[in-house]
């Protein structure tokens, strides 16, 4: 037994703030239930090291509010977003169930992050990759995904996600041994996030969580830890975020905005609103204020949603109810992929154009 406790000291490292830590998560029906953080020291595939991202409190710098804010850090994940976890879903549970093996030809649709991860878990796992998507896509995510050797179609940005959708669908009807992953519909998204996301939220909690915050793109990220969540705390509120210019959760009309990876255009298959206590709009001028804020002060870097996250979770917690609440939001994505995009463009660009200084004419 001695033996054993020290092979798992040696083979497992636990994320630093909650080591020597017992977590235990009491389900409905009072079974207890233990949501593992832990991570190989060495892992033997890129796959094994998805998930199990750590958890960070708003510095009240930014949260000049009476609750408290933790974001659950996606950016950790080994391709930098929430899309890892999608991505090993669809493969693996798509293996388990007959429908692909190695070598076949994985078809998606997708404004970037979810094209990212399926081109690195493809080839992780031998998989031929090709995603669609619209043209008003970051170059960082365009270079990602013909980085790990997939390929890239764009479509026109005036048929948004669905125009990918359409060219995804036609390159699939003519190619032998092809899958269309569909995030927007597979059963394989919401699992993914109610099997490991969910429990990770409660595990890092310690079940003390009020409400759940995350932005819509395909709704599998909400959904999933809603469902886990709720079955734990019924009382706990979930929260999904939409673009103010494109409130189509609410029922609205489609209008272009800036908030890459949220706001498709259309309501997916994949987000269950019965379970969504609120629908909150933030618009594309607040998300980027709050991105660039979080970056120059307090040094968090994400992408265009995760300041949509954050700008919704400070609206909440400046409620009067919210007071001495804890409130989670997901920050979906790493800022480097938007270097080129609206959110970082004229720092960038800056920078290009930066004038060489002699060492010896460079005053303080």
């Amino acid at each position: 037994q001695d033996q054993r406790q020290v092979t798992v000291s040696v083979l497992y490292w636990k994320i630093p703030s909650m080591a020597d830590v017992n977590i235990h998560a009491k389900a409905k029906s009072g079974a207890a239930t233990e949501a593992s953080l832990e991570r190989p020291l060495v892992a033997d595939s890129i796959t094994e090291l998805i998930g199990k991202t750590p958890m960070l409190r708003l510095p009240a710098k930014i949260n000049d509010t009476h609750a408290s804010i933790l974001l659950k850090m996606e950016s950790e994940n080994p391709m930098a977003s929430v899309k890892d976890r999608l991505a090993i879903s669809i493969i693996q549970n798509a293996e388990k169930d007959g429908l692909i093996r190695p070598g076949d030809t994985l078809i998606e649709a997708t404004s970037g992050n979810t094209g990212v991860a399926l081109a690195q878990v493809g080839a992780a796992l031998g998989y031929k990759v090709v995603i669609c998507m619209p043209e008003t896509m970051s170059l960082e995510r365009r270079a990602l995904i013909r980085i790990f050797g997939a390929r890239l179609v764009l479509t026109p940005a005036k048929l948004g996600v669905k125009g990918s959708i359409a060219a995804g669908n036609r390159i699939h009807e003519q190619t032998e041994r092809s899958y269309l992953t569909r995030q927007f519909e597979t059963e394989y998204n919401a699992k993914v996030h109610r099997e490991t996301t969910g429990p990770e939220v409660w595990a890092q909690t310690q079940g003390k969580v009020d409400v759940f915050l995350a932005g819509a793109g395909t709704g599998g990220t909400i959904t999933g830890v809603t469902q886990y969540l709720k079955a734990q705390n019924p009382a706990i509120r979930s929260v999904v975020v939409e673009p103010k210019e494109s409130q189509v959760l609410k029922g609205e009309a489609h209008s272009p905005h800036k908030i890459q990876g949220i706001g498709p255009g259309f309501k997916p298959d994949v987000i269950d609103l019965s379970i969504i206590d609120e629908i909150l709009p933030v618009s594309s001028d607040d998300a980027i204020d709050m991105s660039r804020r979080l970056a120059a002060e307090v040094g968090i870097f994400g992408g265009f949603s995760a300041g949509a996250a954050v700008a919704a979770a400070l609206a909440v917690a400046k409620r009067e109810e919210s007071a001495g609440k804890t409130i989670v939001a997901v920050l979906p994505s790493f800022g480097e992929r938007y270097l080129s995009t609206a959110l970082y463009a004229s720092i960038t660009e800056e920078v290009k154009n930066q004038a060489v200084e002699e060492p010896d004419q460079v005053n303080a």
